[in-house]
């Protein structure tokens, strides 16, 4: 039996975005796949994560270095230890999330700011930083309708590199990719692009 985390990043109705078309089909066929696993859904949009901001920056200083903390400390520091210590006992964790503007929403940003602890998903070394977390496997379910795998737009690509990016600080290695692209800029294959993506996270349910 795995513990599995899958994390949504987009509130908008499914009839109206591919990612969360592409989120749900995943975690149905990852369900059916899989009954005997303990399965956690963590929507940030439901969550109202505040900002890593000065007061949870502070907190998870002083905590880590046993420093007397103040109440709205403690208080910071106790919700950003919640989601990291969720996240750290996951045998599998599942991002889902759209390309908002060259980039991942606010939401999974300031979630993934929680994430970025060193001494517990990551350490320096003087080689660089070192990944904690090994032996975990993830996967990025992701809808853009722009073309970014490859030709003039890749290089503007900011939400699944930053995804990817950080697993790797974090030392996940093993990390599989479901990418729907290209449904508004051709909207002629729309149909068909989508069907395909949705056909491909099914697959990759039965198989993760």
């Amino acid at each position: 039996m795995s513990n599995v985390l899958f994390i949504k990043a987009n509130n908008r109705p499914a009839e109206q975005s591919v990612s969360v078309k592409l989120y749900n089909e995943f975690l149905e066929n990852y369900k059916l796949n899989n009954p005997e696993d303990e399965i956690t859904e963590l929507d940030l949009f439901a969550e109202q994560l505040p900002y890593y901001d000065n007061t949870l920056i502070t907190g998870m200083y002083k905590s880590a270095q046993g420093y007397e903390l103040t109440a709205e400390e403690a208080a910071g520091a106790a919700l950003v230890n919640k989601y990291l210590e969720q996240f750290i006992a996951a045998d599998k964790v599942v991002f889902g999330f759209p390309l908002w503007n060259m980039t991942v929403p606010a939401v999974l940003h300031t979630y993934v700011d929680y994430l970025c602890q060193a001494g517990k998903t990551f350490s320096y070394t003087a080689e660089g930083p070192v990944g904690l977390l090994t032996g975990k496997k993830a996967i990025v379910l992701n809808a853009r309708g722009g073309i970014y795998s490859e030709g003039p737009a890749a290089s503007a690509e900011m939400a699944v590199n930053f995804i990817v990016g950080n697993l790797n600080l974090w030392g996940i290695k093993d990390i599989t990719q479901v990418i729907i692209e290209g449904h508004n800029q051709l909207p002629a294959q729309s149909a068909e692009i989508i069907e395909n993506g949705l056909q491909l996270a099914k697959e990759t349910a039965a198989s993760f």
